[in-house]
């Protein structure tokens, strides 16, 4: 697959290239049947002749042979115009470069870890990329239809023009190495489909996948996604929170959405059963415990007498060395 993929790179060299090995052949071929050269001598002789050198033959050449020369520097004279002429547009034109850049960005993802895949780059995925730059994690972008918007308000480093449903465009990608993947493909049958692949591909890693359809969804948790979004739906009912509560949606979609060293909104894992009473988090770290995730089951501001349980998962607010410090007591 590696050397597959740095093949196709260079794929658009390979017919004049082709061309010339085939020149080649043919001049050899055809000298060592008119002429009965061994394979260096005829090899030496198509060289000369088609490089129009002008050294000594090696051996005194027949009618026949003459005219096969003749027609050998008849052709590499067109062969040699249409490949100086390819050649040149190649570099012009700005193919190299751009060949060149996505090879080095594809060396790049390769060596990426821990890092995000969006498939698809439509309003949803472009929401999506815009949030995980804004928190600093790294991302891949896999779009097949569009190139990237010139007005993008942040910088995508890590782009691939791909089909997100095949396996191979996933690796490539970097799956293998993913913490989660991200579907926002307009049509739930391809959303569905990458799902199956990604889950196959990966089965640790988490899948975040957008639905249009409320058929869809269940479909798509099967097959193996762990959280589906409907966006009209999601959209519809915070538009309705902001007539009720308009400054409580503002500020739970900013601690969301907006993550730095000074505010963070993050899950831990417990790995030891204490109470919160002991744990006292606020006096210790002055970070905030704002849930507790117990199984399916969410406990909102839990009293001081709960125990937390090893593999629960707590939701806290605080900065990067509050958290840090609050980690290393859980």
């Amino acid at each position: 697959m590696y050397w597959l993929k740095r093949f196709q790179y260079f794929k658009a060299l390979l017919f004049p290239i082709g061309l010339f090995v085939a020149l080649l052949l043919v001049g050899v071929s055809g000298y060592m049947i008119i002429e009965d050269y061994s394979f260096f001598d005829a090899f030496y002789m198509t060289v000369i002749t088609v490089g129009t050198v002008g050294y000594m033959e090696v051996q005194p050449l027949s009618v026949a042979g003459r005219i096969f020369t003749s027609v050998i520097i008849l052709i590499n004279i067109g062969a040699f115009t249409f490949f100086v002429t390819y050649l040149t547009r190649y570099l012009l034109d700005g193919e190299f470069i751009r060949t060149y850049k996505q090879m080095k960005m594809d060396n790049a993802i390769l060596q990426l870890r821990n890092h995000v895949i969006v498939c698809g780059f439509g309003r949803n995925g472009t929401e999506s990329a815009q949030v995980l730059f804004n928190n600093n994690i790294p991302f891949v972008v896999v779009e097949e239809k569009n190139a990237l918007p010139d007005d993008l308000p942040f910088a995508v480093k890590y782009f691939m023009k791909g089909d997100a449903t095949k396996d191979e465009t996933l690796k490539e990608a970097g799956i293998d190495h993913a913490r989660a993947i991200i579907a926002t493909m307009p049509i739930d049958a391809d959303n569905l489909f990458m799902v199956l692949t990604a889950r196959q591909l990966n089965p640790n890693i988490t899948i975040i996948s957008r639905a249009s359809q409320d058929s869809s969804v269940n479909k798509l948790k099967i097959a193996g996604a762990n959280n589906v979004i409907m966006p009209d739906k999601i959209g519809g009912a915070q538009m309705a929170t902001l007539v009720l509560n308009p400054d409580v949606q503002e500020m739970i979609s900013l601690m969301a959405s907006k993550s730095n060293d000074q505010f963070r909104l993050v899950e831990i894992v417990a790995t030891k059963n204490i109470s919160l009473a002991d744990l006292n988090l606020w006096a210790t770290t002055h970070c905030t415990l704002l849930a507790v995730k117990n199984g399916n089951e969410y406990i909102l501001n839990p009293p001081p007498g709960y125990v937390i349980r090893g593999g629960e998962r707590l939701i806290l607010m605080g900065s990067e060395e509050q958290l840090q410090e609050a980690k290393k007591m859980v």
